[in-house]
């Protein structure tokens, strides 16, 4: 044999390993719903959380200076750099608690970086530039944007939900944020729903693809706000769509695709933790809103025929919803019952796979909302002070103490019995 016939044969082999060992593992069972947005590792398994929500920022992840040691991979023709520093970060998060075995589901954001490079690659084209927003669209429409997309999500799919993964293990992939809110929370610019649905879909496929590479059973989710059957109120519909009409247009263009629902139930008013009193929402698909006081409308629409896939109905998780802070003497007291009275809304939704609360600990620029378990240090953004009664709850649920604990704070709400809560 020649050494050009056998350096052939290496060569050979070399392109037919897998760049990815595929992880066939089903999708876990938990003992509970029980999941929080983390920000305190050891605190949030004190509590005894089985889901976890990691916000992953994909303009932080761009390296455009291609430095030695950071992660590339070529895609469609361009190299794309990665920033280690700050993918290590999230090792430092996820694997903790994946070794625990919490379900650890990454929620994918694109936050503006202000450094006009990479938000040209990572944001949406169209998205407004002359108004201040928080979360942008995800850059879908330009070859190189598409091409980032793709490679963005192999990347980070190889790392957590690989087979051979050693820096803990990734379960749910949650697609952007609230993005029938195309305006503001996924910001697209402004067009008409079904723009706005065909571009968000062709993301998601891009997505889908790259966590396949790595992961059979890993679940994608799109996230929805809470609006139902109406937009936001003040807000035109080139800007947003209410969620209803957006889940029909999405599922039309993914028909062929595994994804489920990631929901936000928030109540009403953000700024009234009460979920029990929401006075506008209906208990059928007309309603405006769907929040937790009606939260089996979504789920009986999630079992009509043309929105299943193979028969089965798509799942449901809650991936961000919090009950705000009166700074009455009640306060406290309100706060808990409304997670008490949520727990059990869930109880009798089998659909809900997992009820993630946000916040871990209040943040000082979220429009003067406080829906942590623990306060924030006075003059800090989101540093953790002290508990609240919430926490407390929050860390009896789906123990044995539960039934207890959650029957203490019936009175608060005014009802006489938790079977009184509507299911499906």
């Amino acid at each position: 044999m020649t050494i050009s016939h056998t350096l052939r044969l290496i060569l050979s082999l070399l392109l037919t390993v897998p760049l990815s060992a595929q992880n066939a593992t089903p999708f876990p069972r938990t003992p509970s719903i029980k999941g929080l947005q983390v920000q305190m590792v050891d605190d949030a398994l004190a509590l005894g959380i089985h889901h976890a929500g990691i916000n992953i920022n994909l303009t932080a992840m761009v390296d455009l200076e291609k430095k030695p040691g950071n992660p590339k991979r070529v895609v469609d023709g361009y190299e794309f750099s990665f920033n280690e520093t700050y993918l290590k970060r999230l090792d430092s998060e996820i694997k903790p608690l994946s070794d625990k075995l919490v379900l650890v589901y990454l929620i994918l954001i694109a936050y503006p970086s202000k450094i006009p490079a990479i938000d040209a690659l990572v944001i949406h084209p169209d998205a407004h530039k002359d108004h201040k927003y928080s979360v942008g669209g995800f850059n879908a429409k330009t070859s190189e944007g598409k091409a980032w997309l793709k490679a963005a999500s192999m990347e980070i799919a190889a790392r957590w939900s690989d087979a051979r993964s050693k820096n803990g293990r990734v379960w749910g992939w949650v697609v952007g944020n609230e993005v029938n809110s195309h305006f503001m929370w996924y910001n697209m610019g402004k067009k008409p729903l079904a723009d706005a649905v065909a571009e968000y879909a062709q993301a998601f496929r891009i997505v889908h693809e790259a966590v396949r590479t790595a992961s059979t059973h890993a679940r994608l989710y799109i996230s929805f706000d809470h609006h139902w059957g109406a937009g936001m109120h003040g807000v035109s519909a080139e800007e947003a769509t209410p969620g209803k009409d957006f889940l029909d247009g999405f599922a039309k263009l993914t028909s062929d695709l595994d994804w489920h629902v990631a929901w936000h139930p928030y109540p009403e008013d953000l700024g009234n933790p009460r979920a029990w009193a929401d006075k506008t929402v209906k208990s059928d698909e007309t309603s405006n809103k769907v929040t937790f006081k009606n939260l089996e409308v979504l789920c009986r629409y999630l079992r009509k025929p043309d929105l299943l896939y193979k028969g089965e109905p798509r799942r449901v998780i809650l991936s961000e919803q919090g009950f705000h802070l009166l700074l009455q003497p009640d306060g406290e007291a309100l706060q808990a019952a409304a997670y008490a009275y949520a727990w059990e809304k869930c109880r009798k939704l089998p659909l809900v796979d997992a009820f993630i609360y946000h916040r871990h600990v209040d943040h000082a620029h979220e429009g003067g909302l406080r829906l942590g378990l623990w306060r924030n240090a006075p003059n800090s953004i989101a540093d953790p002070h002290s508990k609240k009664q919430i926490w407390e709850l929050f860390r009896e649920a789906g123990t044995p103490g539960w039934d207890a604990a959650a029957a203490r704070m019936l009175p608060v709400t005014g009802l006489k019995s938790w079977d009184d809560l509507k299911g499906e």
